[in-house]
């Protein structure tokens, strides 16, 4: 084999590593209802979403640009945040962020809505390893149909962290506010799908 070739070779193969990192920093999980039809879905209430971060602001924030993302799309009205937070005080809902079976189907019969969405933010923010650190989200959500209160879709995505080219060069990923976006953006493009 001439020396030529050797190094082509090594090329191609350090190429294809750094492609196989680079798609381990994003993740996707999925359930739908295969008998739910998400045609008859129009109107959606979206509840604070559960913080696990350390950021205490990152329920509002991921809340705030998955509300706009949704409403943009066209596909359903998303009742705002105010009509949902008094729904939640007169439906007496203890935990907003995890309510009842029965209290979404209370709250959605108050509020006229075709479905309720809960999330919980798992991570949200900067992720240290040895010298590097990179901007990292991680978000679940669920849709619950509300005449009977069953789960009929569940999603989550995780995008950030620290890549290869991070831990070999340093650097600090993307920023948070991108990072947000392509998350909720991924989740969004596959709710009704």
């Amino acid at each position: 084999m001439r020396m030529r070739d050797s190094v082509t070779i090594r090329k191609k193969g350090i190429c294809w590593a750094v492609l196989l990192l680079m798609t381990a920093c994003a993740s996707t999980d999925s359930y739908k209802d295969p008998k739910m039809d998400f045609g008859s879905i129009n109107t959606v209430a979206v509840m604070p979403f559960a913080n696990l971060s350390k950021d205490a602001l990152a329920g509002d924030r991921v809340r705030d640009v998955f509300m706009t993302m949704l409403l943009a799309t066209g596909d359903v009205y998303v009742l705002p945040q105010g009509e949902v937070a008094k729904g939640i005080a007169t439906s007496g809902i203890a935990n907003p962020v995890a309510p009842s079976k029965e209290e979404i189907i209370k709250l959605a019969s108050q509020l006229k809505a075709d479905a309720v969405i809960t999330a919980v933010i798992r991570e949200y923010g900067e992720l240290r390893s040895g010298s590097s650190s990179a901007n990292v989200i991680s978000l679940s959500l669920q849709m619950t149909e509300v005449q009977t209160g069953t789960v009929i879709l569940s999603l989550s995505s995780s995008k950030g962290g620290i890549s290869f080219l991070d831990r070999l060069f340093g650097g600090g990923g993307e920023p948070m506010n991108t990072i947000t976006e392509k998350t909720v953006k991924d989740i969004v493009d596959r709710l009704f799908e």
